[in-house]
């Protein structure tokens, strides 16, 4: 048996929207009967696991912290790499990935995949010499020249992006039109479960001073993202409750301090919800679902896991208007746009939501349905179209 193997850096760090997005393609493709392992480099808690180093392919199951964590399924495997702190300590996280490439790749994993997926570069390109069929993902623009001898190797199938602009960068960077693609991200399939019950205890929980509204963040608290306009925002709506959901202690101290100092008293910072799975009924506690991204470089080559996972949950969004949801403007059923960067214009847009489109216990149906389109399962499927020896393997 060979094995389609997702390569990530797996920190657990909870503000890794990137090391969810590699757990979650591990996770579709596994959803979709192929054999699936999930590896990375291991932070082991001793150097005495020396078996673990010279005899490394032990699959294992999630652990119940890691299934929470990630909100993965009973089919993926993992496979971590035992790195001990000795090495560790002696070199950075790049080198890290070197030493995964010249040592349990070709020594360990050649013989045993037929498939990498990784964002790791230098991953990439050793899974290409070792003659082993390679998805590569960049969610960046890239910063220089790909190796020619790389990108045109057979073995190197597709480089998948996120936006139309970051995949022009990636052919001017060298790589072949015809092997590059971009594809917007997806949700985890439990999104679609109806939770009432635990949706109406968060809305018991977080309206507060008889607020009756609910609009709700989730994700990342870079500035970028737009908290510091939300901030804003909620200044400007005092009678509706907003809570924010993400970021770390560090993060959420900084935003509570600054709503504070703003004199916002309408919103919370609620940190990462762990187990992730409960975010599913906090969607649909939410009178509306808020996207509030800025205008700028990033803007250009974000594909937020959240739009998908609000989608999924049957809840109204409003939405800035970003390059890479633009073509969702007209196809979304249940959504208000506003350009970025301008407060006034989001709180007018949320005030139009909730004349719109009333809360519904049970989620608008048109963005349920139109959210199917968009699982990882079915990005699965569209990569798997790229390898077409998968169906013979």
């Amino acid at each position: 048996m060979k094995y389609y193997l997702v390569y990530s850096q797996l920190s657990q760090q909870a503000d890794s929207a990137h090391e969810i997005h590699d757990v979650m393609c591990a996770n579709a493709m596994a959803n979709l009967g192929y054999e699936t392992i999930l590896t990375y480099p291991d932070n082991p808690s001793s150097d005495l696991d020396l078996g673990s180093l010279f005899s490394p392919f032990n699959l294992q199951k999630p652990q119940p912290f890691f299934v929470e964590f990630y909100d993965v399924q009973d089919q993926l495997n993992i496979l971590p790499l035992f790195i001990p702190n000795l090495i560790r300590k002696g070199i950075n996280r790049f080198n890290l990935s070197s030493l995964v490439c010249k040592y349990y790749l070709p020594f360990h994993l050649k013989n045993k995949v037929n498939v990498v997926h990784t964002r790791n570069w230098n991953f990439a390109k050793a899974a290409v010499k070792n003659k082993i069929l390679t998805i590569f993902e960049r969610h960046y623009f890239a910063d220089n020249k790909f190796e020619a001898e790389i990108v045109n190797d057979p073995y190197f199938r597709v480089c998948i992006t996120q936006s139309e602009l970051t995949r022009q960068s990636m052919i001017e960077a060298g790589i072949p039109s015809e092997k590059v693609i971009w594809l917007d991200n997806g949700f985890n399939q439990n999104f679609l479960e109806r939770q009432p019950k635990d949706a109406l205890n968060w809305r018991e929980q977080l309206l507060k001073k008889n607020r009756k509204k609910l609009v709700v963040y989730s994700g990342a608290l870079y500035p970028f993202k737009g908290v510091d306009l939300l901030i804003d925002v909620a200044k400007l709506l005092p009678n509706i409750q907003f809570s924010v959901t993400g970021g770390t202690e560090e993060q959420v101290k900084h935003y509570q301090e600054l709503a504070q100092s703003k004199g916002v008293e309408n919103i919370d910072f609620l940190g990462w919800i762990v187990p992730r799975s409960r975010l599913i009924s906090l969607f649909q506690a939410a009178d509306i679902l808020a996207h509030p991204h800025l205008s700028g470089k990033s803007a250009n080559f974000t594909n937020p896991v959240k739009f998908f996972q609000y989608l999924a949950s049957g809840t109204p969004l409003v939405t800035t208007e970003i390059p890479p949801l633009m073509s969702f403007k007209k196809t979304i059923p249940m959504a208000v746009w506003c350009p970025p960067d301008q407060p006034s214009s989001f709180a007018e847009s949320i005030e139009k939501a909730l004349e719109l489109y009333p809360r519904k216990t049970t989620g608008y149906t048109e963005n349920i349905e139109y959210a199917k389109g968009f699982s990882w399962e079915k990005r699965a499927e569209k990569i798997i179209k790229y390898l077409p020896e998968l169906t013979t393997l």
